[in-house]
């Protein structure tokens, strides 16, 4: 009869009891402990196996979820070889192999400036050829500083989901990012209007591209005020690229409204 869980047997070994599971079971037992969060326990039944299986049919999986439950239980260093591991023995791998990537790279970042192998696997990753890799190792070398990212960091502001990343990372070292390449697409302009009296707020939603038609919705004294701001309908356009999401551009007023003016 198979031991299926350890600590059945006051006493006995992890090893022995590792011993009496089948292969299939000890990764099944695997999983399970994963989906506990016990971490570490799972990850020594991902090693039994592959060192009983090396080449058996679980051991992509095995291999994987080996590197993402050290990286579950913190082990920084063990997680990044663990996921170094798994893409030296599939390196075609489509469904992980991504995955595996920027796990090694979050571990990398967490430990700049103590595994002396972290920031130079960041730097091999400047030259994946997938872009998000290199914008994702760029992200965590900007946190300390390293100027080497910037090239990546530019690239990485035409793609959408890390534009703002990146954008904040530039500002953050003093490099002015390359307004060019922000994606206009996606931003909105947001005019709060309030009438004198009125109860209520009125919402006009702007896409970016049309920046310019903001100042029809301003009298001549607002338009005054926003110019006295620092703020142009020429030049809007950029200046909200440059701004956070959901950060205020400028409020303006008359006898009859006032007006707020934000990105979203």
């Amino acid at each position: 009869m198979f031991l299926p869980l350890l600590g059945i047997l006051p006493g006995l070994p992890e090893a022995a009891a590792l011993v009496s599971l089948p292969v299939e079971d000890t990764f099944r037992e695997a999983k399970q402990l994963r989906y506990q969060g016990r971490w570490y326990e799972a990850a020594a039944r991902y090693r039994r196996y592959l060192a009983e299986q090396p080449q058996g049919p679980r051991a992509v999986e095995a291999r994987f979820w080996l590197a993402d439950s050290l990286f579950g239980d913190q082990r920084w260093d063990e997680a990044a070889q663990a996921f170094t591991d798994f893409l030296g023995h599939h390196p075609d791998q489509r469904l992980f192999g991504k995955q595996a990537r920027l796990n090694r790279i979050q571990c990398w970042g967490i430990r700049q400036g103590q595994n002396p192998g972290a920031t130079p696997g960041l730097l091999e990753a400047l030259r994946d050829p997938q872009p998000e890799i290199q914008v994702a190792a760029a992200l965590q070398l900007a946190k300390v500083g390293d100027r080497r990212a910037v090239g990546a960091l530019q690239k990485g502001l035409a793609l959408p989901q890390y534009s703002e990343a990146c954008r904040l990372a530039l500002q953050g070292m003093g490099v002015p990012p390359d307004i060019q390449a922000l994606p206009a697409q996606g931003r909105f302009l947001v005019l709060k209007i309030r009438g004198k009296d009125k109860p209520d707020e009125v919402t006009i939603r702007i896409a970016l591209g049309l920046a310019r038609a903001v100042s029809s919705y301003l009298s001549e004294a607002q338009l005054e005020q926003m110019r006295k701001k620092g703020f142009d309908s020429q030049t809007l356009m950029d200046q909200a690229l440059n701004a956070p999401k959901g950060s205020e551009l400028f409020s303006v007023e008359d006898k009859e409204s006032s007006i707020r003016l934000f990105v979203e």
